[in-house]
């Protein structure tokens, strides 16, 4: 069953361990003056939520291991990727830039706030896992089998847009273009579409549990976050900046983050 004298200690838990881990990587970035680090923490704490969930659950233990290994290697990817390609590959973000601009002599006090307070987020993102955790029905269902699809389709797409938009940047010939490559020539952002249906697969998994309404959460804040906040907004503002017109056209050709067929043009 799904209550809060189960499932509290855990979203304390895995608050007290976010806090410790975005801590940690905030002395990093005080070496490294690089603030991007902080997205390694979001992305890691929610996957360590989703194998957390699955191991003090107890739901059908099929299920569990389902859950957990969906948000764990969700997780894996993703951190691999940001460390990749872009910690390891390109200089401070500008979105942080801007901050430590803004913040001035008290740049690293106010990091401090801005990297712990994301423990909330965590906790936020962490709550789709729990009716998945605490269903106890003793076989797959439909609804399961929907979840294991939709997690594969996801993110088989999010890592291929990844790789294509990768590939098309590490052409020398292609410095200053917008890439329209394969998945970019249908959504500008391809990759974050997949990865907000991708908490879908968290909803079809909680199914008829109890707390099913927490499912609802993942969907809802991701294309919030996406759209208005962290995501697209700030991509869009740095492509308009980097490629001009170029990009422009781009914005008026092509959807922004549902992909579908491009009008053809009349004659």
């Amino acid at each position: 069953m799904l209550t809060l004298d189960y499932f509290g200690p855990m979203l304390l838990h895995g608050f007290i361990g976010a806090f410790i881990l975005f801590a940690l990587l905030w002395l990093i970035q005080v070496i490294r003056i690089d603030a991007g680090v902080v997205d390694i923490g979001w992305t890691a704490g929610v996957g360590a939520m989703a194998v957390y969930a699955a191991i003090i659950g107890e739901g059908w233990l099929p299920r569990r291991i389902l859950l957990g290994m969906m948000g764990g290697l969700w997780s894996a990817r993703l951190v691999i990727y940001i460390l990749k390609d872009r910690i390891f590959c390109e200089k401070e973000d500008s979105r942080y830039q801007r901050l430590r601009a803004h913040w001035g002599a008290r740049a690293n006090a106010w990091f401090f706030l801005f990297f712990t307070g994301q423990s909330l987020l965590v906790v936020l993102f962490a709550l789709p896992f729990l009716a998945g955790a605490g269903k106890t029905l003793p076989h797959l269902s439909v609804f399961d089998l929907l979840a294991a699809a939709v997690w594969i389709i996801t993110m088989s797409g999010e890592w291929l847009a990844d790789y294509q938009l990768a590939r098309f940047r590490n052409q020398p010939s292609n410095a200053g273009k917008v890439c329209r490559t394969g998945l970019w020539n249908y959504s500008r952002h391809p990759n974050y579409f997949f990865e907000w249906l991708h908490w879908f697969a968290y909803l079809l998994l909680g199914v008829n549990a109890p707390g099913f309404f927490l499912t609802l959460v993942g969907p809802a804040a991701m294309y919030l976050f996406l759209m208005k906040l962290t995501g697209i907004p700030h991509v869009e503002r740095e492509s308009l900046a980097k490629r001009g017109d170029a990009y422009r056209e781009y914005q008026e050709s092509t959807p922004m983050l549902i992909p579908r067929p491009k009008k053809k043009k009349m004659t």
